[in-house]
């Protein structure tokens, strides 16, 4: 089913299938504030991958859920 992690239930079925398309340029990012002991100004050019990366995934394959007023609707249907 899925882990505890002190109180909090992680169902790891739900994440399973989750892609990851910038993982890869945050753990070079990691891995040098690491190497540099936390000096961002080192890793400037990691940091600017990733922001990149960031930027590029945040605007597509972005699901619309409608408006507010939908999604209250919805659920106020299912409380009568």
């Amino acid at each position: 089913m899925g882990r505890k992690d002190g109180g909090l239930f992680i169902n790891s079925k739900r994440f399973g299938s989750l892609q990851k398309p910038c993982m890869k340029d945050m753990i070079l990012f990691l891995n040098c504030m690491t190497t540099s002991h936390n000096d961002a100004d080192a890793c400037a050019r990691h940091k600017e991958q990733l922001v990149a990366c960031m930027e590029s995934q945040s605007k597509k394959n972005r699901k619309s859920w409608g408006s507010i007023n939908y999604q209250l609707q919805r659920l106020s249907r299912g409380r009568k």
